[in-house]
């Protein structure tokens, strides 16, 4: 295999901007600190690529090097995504693992990845003792392990994917090559004019799709400054959002709703520019937003395609009926088929498949490891979602 460039560097980053404002961490401190209570604690790019050279340190002396599997069980913190950057340097495969899954369904994922190295925080103990695997490490406990020098000019060959996500029931396991999620957060630079000075809270955890490759890293990408929480909290992410100037929203329709049903949602929006939410949108939410000048636009993905459909900020193309997702962001093709498999042009309803750089590689293990998950299939390039559309006149898609 011929050398990779480390996408997403953040020392590149760091170096271009070290005292830029990367994460402002408002996540509440104590248990006892009443709601709405916010704890600013900006970490600086130079801090976070500090932090992650530091991680990636402590996980080579702990014996993790290029093709081994890092596995991660915690809520939304700064260290989480450390631990991203820490097992690009390595050219491991970063896996995070929802705290929301069950001491039944956390089994699943491990079933397939087999990792190397579990890293959990100490909130999830329970959690841990259900996972099938005995060597683990709290943040804890990698924080105080003595790291082992790493040589800045050695780059790690592609030898295993950059990153694997696992699905809302802890399966399918789709990866992805670095230049697939570099690509993903490219998407966002050109659907909706992602940049530099953009403010962007998180409303959804960073091990889902959305959360992570949508959002934050993409966020990242530009060197653009994240509002992050441990959990979503409306109440909580308002105040973010007001003390912070956020400019841009993303979501799912529920939380951001539930933002727009705040006591504080007018100053949450007064610096917002744009909101983009997991399609189909109901007239409601979209109302709330745009009777305060904030455009709203639906956008559709998957695990195995985070970003595959988006809307434009254009008052002039408004989905009258509310299903509809926009359509192929840069990059990406889409097309219909009927039940026998065959391509259907024009406006036409069908089943949309998927195809281009910005799609997982595939899912982790045998696609046939239980019969009973709700996924699609990668085929001659093109992945089968399953999800049936309608394909209207100007070319957008809504869902059906």
């Amino acid at each position: 295999m011929g050398e990779t460039v480390v996408t997403l560097s953040l020392a590149r980053r760091a170096d271009h901007f070290p005292d830029r404002t990367a994460v402002v961490d408002s996540s509440e401190q104590r248990l006892s600190d009443p709601a709405e209570t916010v704890h600013e604690d900006r970490v600086s790019y130079q801090e976070l690529s500090t932090l992650a050279e530091r991680i990636a340190e402590r996980l080579a002396a702990r014996g993790i090097a290029a093709g081994d599997t890092v596995c991660l069980v915690t809520r939304n913190r700064v260290v989480a995504l450390a631990l991203w950057f820490a097992c690009r340097r390595l050219g491991a495969t970063f896996a995070p693992i929802s705290h929301l899954l069950t001491p039944a369904s956390v089994e699943r994922p491990f079933d397939v990845l087999e990792p190397d190295l579990v890293v959990a925080e100490a909130a999830q103990r329970d959690l841990v003792r259900s996972i099938p695997f005995d060597r683990a490490v709290t943040l804890e406990a990698l924080a105080e392990t003595d790291g082992e020098p790493i040589d800045r000019n050695e780059r790690p060959t592609d030898v295993t994917p950059a990153l694997a996500l696992h699905g809302a029931t802890g399966r399918p396991v789709a990866s992805y090559s670095a230049a697939a999620v570099e690509r993903n957060c490219t998407t966002g630079v050109v659907a909706w004019g992602l940049a530099a000075n953009d403010v962007v809270p998180l409303p959804m955890p960073l091990s889902t799709a959305a959360g992570l490759v949508r959002v934050a890293l993409s966020v990242l990408y530009v060197g653009g400054t994240l509002l992050l929480d441990r959990a979503f909290d409306p109440g909580d992410a308002t105040t973010a959002m007001a003390a912070a100037d956020a400019t841009l929203l993303i979501g799912r329709e529920r939380a951001i709703r539930d933002i727009a049903a705040e006591s504080g949602f007018d100053n949450a929006v007064d610096s917002l520019e744009r909101v983009v939410c997991e399609g189909p949108i109901g007239d409601e939410t979209v109302a709330a937003y745009r009777d305060r000048d904030v455009p709203v636009v639906p956008v559709y993905g998957r695990l195995e395609c985070p970003t595959a459909m988006s809307g434009r900020f254009d008052p002039d193309r408004c989905d009258s009926d509310g299903t509809g997702v926009g359509s192929p962001v840069p990059g990406c093709r889409a097309r219909l088929v009927d039940e026998a498999g065959a391509v259907l042009e024009g406006v036409a309803d069908g089943q949309v498949q998927l195809s281009g750089p910005m799609l997982a590689d595939g899912y982790v293990g045998s696609p046939d490891t239980d019969a009973a998950d709700d996924r699609g299939r990668f085929v001659d390039g093109w992945f089968h979602t399953g999800d049936r559309f309608h394909r209207d006149e100007a070319g957008a898609y809504h869902l059906r």
